[in-house]
């Protein structure tokens, strides 16, 4: 590379040690995202308390006909501009700078310290050993991490079979797919026991990936649970996907969003 081969002036100020630019609005000098963005674009929501469905005070028509098995979730920002980009660049691009920032976001949002505070143990949602290997990390583990390091248990829930990526599939076609999927490691079973804990994931669509992890921690016993997501769907069709950039049509929305940020 070129001494001054750069793709602009905020990715040369990025390069430089000790100052940063925010990748939003491309204020310098500012965090991965600035306050001035979070203020703007991470506005708390009326929300379902059980699933987080945005525009219901009380529990949506869903979840008082068909409840989930998790207890009450909670959403930092809906899915999409600027954070579908935050989130594929922490996903698909591994830039940890966006971690403790979205983690940021997350941590404030409405009733999460609460959550955090009363919960015995922080789960991330696993992904399988395919995923990981493919991927290198665990997203929602690092998330996890930001927000509470010493309660984050990183193994005790399994995905022991993997499955292709669901993104365009409806709900009930999901939660087939993952039916045997996960379980908890049998090493964490007993102290999970009637304690109350918080599953983590960075995006929430239908909630099937979260329903099964959920089932799997009410078989041992697991007393309460509250569903942390960084960003919750409107729409399933525009959940990030699990497939890597530029696989799926999703993949493609979203990087042409981040050629374009």
């Amino acid at each position: 590379m070129a001494l001054f081969d750069f793709a602009s002036p905020a990715n040369w100020v990025q390069s430089q040690r000790g100052f940063s630019v925010c990748s939003i609005c491309h204020a310098w000098p500012a965090q991965a995202i600035c306050t001035g963005c979070i203020e703007r674009f991470a506005q708390p929501l009326v929300r379902c308390p059980v699933c987080a469905l945005p525009g219901f005070a009380s529990a949506c028509p869903d979840c008082t006909r068909h409840p989930p098995a998790w207890d009450q979730a909670l959403c930092a920002v809906a899915y999409g501009y600027p954070w579908d980009v935050c989130l594929a660049r922490l996903k698909f691009r591994g830039d940890s700078a966006f971690a403790g920032a979205l983690a940021h976001v997350m941590q404030h949002a409405p009733g999460v310290e609460n959550a955090l505070d009363g919960a015995h143990a922080v789960l991330p949602m696993p992904l399988s050993p395919e995923r990981l290997r493919e991927r290198g990390f665990n997203q929602a583990l690092v998330l996890a991490r930001h927000l509470s390091r010493h309660k984050t248990i990183s193994d005790a829930l399994l995905r022991i079979r993997h499955t292709p990526t669901q993104a365009s599939l409806p709900r009930a076609q999901r939660l087939l797919n993952l039916v045997g999927t996960m379980v908890v490691n049998p090493r964490h079973a007993a102290g999970l026991h009637q304690r109350r804990v918080v599953l983590i994931d960075d995006v929430m669509t239908t909630g099937s990936s979260l329903q099964t992890a959920a089932l799997a921690l009410r078989q041992v016993g697991v007393r309460h649970i509250t569903a942390v997501v960084f960003a919750r769907t409107d729409a399933p069709t525009l959940v990030a996907s699990d497939e890597p950039m530029g696989v799926g049509e999703n993949a493609r929305h979203v990087s042409h969003r981040l050629g374009s940020a």
